[in-house]
């Protein structure tokens, strides 16, 4: 009995090298489980005696799930170890790759996503729960901030996934993107083997998800903002909602561009769709929008409202060896940003860590710069590397981009000699937050930036601030944000991750992403503001985002409460919310109210058993009729579930459950109550 591992180089190996070893698993090399013969292409590969996967750390944090799992319990399902960290492009690359693996293999497989952070700010849970929801994660992620779990299994890169079979041995290890083929044929021989051998647990089994836990806002996760003084339009990449918002800048809804849906449809905007859509740039009645999920460049005729893909085949470019092609025909990965100058686009194109440019009146996609590795590289265009650019800008002579796992500003002279330098920064394992000059200052995975009056603007995202970089000193100085992630306005701003920015001659809008909210910095006061975006609303809810989530909590037990017989009484729920939250009208509210004891003492009518309301439908209090018809003790359990949101519809919603248990005296007493009141204060720092 052996195992057999294969690995791929990690995310920062030479491209041609990853190109090799793909090609070599492209001969029909299979990922073999233990016990079974392997192929003789696979004579080369070198084989190990059987281990025990080791088990997971009970004691780290965990999402998508109501409890901590273990591989012991797991005994008899499929495990799949995915290692990744959120900020990682090529990580990201694979979710759609295990997202049809658990659909396929439903009730034999368990994926369990291993979150070990590169950066420090990766490391809080609540910013990975905050990822889980951005990318619609549904398998059970556990945070290993201190590589406990990855020391254990001696994981060398980002992604590495690790197959686990039934028994609790490791089966196989591959390293990096595109392996779904390898592992859909490895589970499919272990589902087999152990069914074969009436070792597999095929129960399914269902975990409690964050995307339940939340309600739905008008923004989701907003990635990129544009700001058109000359029309005073803002465009609002509505990533989460698969959208574009069109508003002015007093924040008036002009239109929403696409369905809400994920997709590529093409056409009227009222019928388009989009997945997952991040920077853009506009030329008069067009807007070219970076449809990241789908891997292509959309185009939206504003005055027409129709949009067109120009560039992309909607599959994820997988051929490293491409230099150019037509658009159309061509495969991208991972637009990012967008940057016009004259009829010529740029792109951050983030997946092959390289720049391309689309000739839009020939219709000709060609890398611009970046040989591809994933590397801190100055030099020529062709020996430039780059590290997942995500922002672009411009002052017509050069190109600056924000290389973001790399921690760096860079510059294109776009007039002269074309070379590649950087302005500013650190390096791939390089970062912090520091002000200074050049290689003195650090970012953290900066994704935005923006041009304006001889100075740079950046979202040092992962730091939580805008910084401002004088390109012609290289001095980076902190604009806003106090590098800790919140939502304060005013001269003391904060900002949860921000992701783009784009700056006018008074003002800068900021996509806030991790607030759901468009923030507005005035350059002559400093004072920050949140915009709301009146008259929008979250696409229409699917049975999906309305899926209920009751919290399990420990019921309270009152002291005994007296009610007087005979008479209709009331049971009343007063719960207060935080100062500025409100109901979260797209939610399911929920209450219960059970009879645990005294059936013949008590009366409840059947439509006050469950209650579930929208939020509009109902006001707190909430009142419920009793019935004491006879006298006598009896005993009922009430439970509540509330989804509320902060008054300017820009916070993450939040869920929160109480429970009550109350012994009741029915008397025939004049000066007994009628009324049972239970009352609760929500914080508004409360979970």
């Amino acid at each position: 009995m052996v195992g057999l591992q294969i690995a791929v180089p990690n995310r920062t190996a030479p491209r041609r090298l990853v190109r090799a070893s793909l090609a070599i698993l492209n001969l029909g090399l299979l990922l073999i489980l233990s016990g079974l013969a392997c192929s003789p292409k696979a004579q080369t590969m070198r084989t190990q005696a059987r281990v025990r996967a080791p088990e997971l750390a009970p004691n780290s944090g965990w999402l998508n799930t109501d409890r901590p799992l273990s591989l012991t319990a797991l005994r008899g399902k499929v495990v799949l170890l995915d290692f990744w960290t959120y900020g990682c492009i090529n990580c990201i690359h694979i979710i759609p790759d295990l997202k049809r693996l658990e659909k396929k293999y439903a009730n034999q497989l368990v994926v369990i996503g291993v979150h070990s952070a590169k950066f420090e700010n990766e490391r809080e849970t609540e910013n990975i729960r905050r990822i889980i929801l951005r990318y619609g994660i549904e398998h059970p992620v556990v945070n290993d901030a201190s590589f406990a779990i990855w020391q254990s299994y001696a994981v060398r890169g980002w992604p590495t996934l690790v197959l686990i079979d039934p028994e609790g041995y490791i089966a196989g290890t591959v390293t990096g993107e595109g392996h779904y083929e390898l592992l859909d044929r490895a589970i499919d021989e272990l589902v087999a083997e152990f069914r074969r051998r009436g070792k597999l647990n095929e129960e399914p089994l269902s975990f409690a998800l964050e995307r339940a836990k939340v309600g739905d806002t008008p923004l989701a996760f907003p990635g990129k903002i544009l700001a058109d003084e000359k029309s005073q339009r803002l465009f609002i990449a509505d990533s989460n909602h698969h959208r574009i918002v069109v508003a002015r800048f007093d924040g008036t809804l002009i239109e929403t561009i696409g369905t809400g849906a994920a997709g590529m449809i093409d056409g009227p905007t009222d019928r388009a769709t989009f997945k997952t859509p991040q920077g853009m740039a506009l030329d008069g009645d067009m807007l070219y929008v970076a449809d990241t999920g789908n891997h292509a460049i959309r185009r939206i005729d504003l005055k027409a409202r129709r949009v067109e893909t120009i560039a992309g085949t909607g599959e994820q470019l997988t051929d490293y060896s491409i230099r150019e092609g037509d658009a159309r025909a061509t495969a991208l990965s991972s637009p990012w940003d967008l940057q016009l100058i004259g009829r010529k686009l740029y792109i951050a194109m983030a997946g092959p860590h390289q720049i391309w440019q689309l000739d839009l009146d020939r219709g000709k996609l060609s890398v611009f710069a970046g040989s591809g590795v994933e590397a801190r590289a100055d030099g020529t265009r062709e020996e430039a590397a780059f590290a997942q650019p995500s922002g672009l800008a411009t002052d017509e002579r050069t190109l600056y981009v924000a290389d973001s796992e790399s921690n760096i500003i860079r510059a294109i002279d776009l007039a002269t000699d074309g070379r590649v330098r950087t302005l500013a920064g650190g390096d791939l394992f390089d970062f912090g937050d520091r002000d200074g000059r050049g290689d003195e200052a650090r970012f953290q995975h900066p994704l935005g930036i923006a041009y304006r009056d001889g100075a740079l603007y950046i979202a040092d995202t992962y730091n939580h601030k805008i910084r401002r970089l004088d390109p012609l000193t290289r001095t980076v100085t902190t604009f806003a944000g106090t590098g800790r992630p919140g939502h304060d306005d005013g001269r003391r701003p904060s900002f949860y991750e921000p992701g783009g920015l784009s700056v006018t001659s008074d003002k800068i809008y900021v996509a806030d992403t991790n607030n759901h909210a468009v923030r507005v910095i005035d350059l002559r006061s400093a004072q920050t503001s949140t915009l709301p975006i009146k008259g929008l609303a979250p696409p229409r809810p699917t049975e999906e985002r309305s899926t209920a989530y009751v919290p399990a909590v420990a019921p309270v037990t009152l002291p005994r409460k007296r009610v007087r017989k005979g008479e209709t009484a009331v049971l009343v729920l007063d719960i207060a919310l935080p100062s500025g939250y409100h109901l979260n009208p797209f939610a399911p509210q929920r209450a219960s109210v059970k009879i645990e004891k005294g059936d013949g003492i008590l009366e409840l009518g059947a439509a006050t058993r469950e209650l579930i309301w929208r939020g509009q439908e109902v006001a707190l209090p909430l009142r419920v009729p009793l019935r004491p018809f006879r006298s006598g003790e009896a005993e009922i359990n009430v439970q509540a579930t509330l989804y509320y949101c902060r008054e300017d519809n820009t916070g993450l919603c939040r869920v929160r459950s109480f429970a009550w248990h109350i012994p009741l005296e029915s008397v025939a007493d004049e000066s007994a109550p009628h009324e049972v009141r239970l009352q609760a204060q929500i914080d508004a720092d409360g979970p």
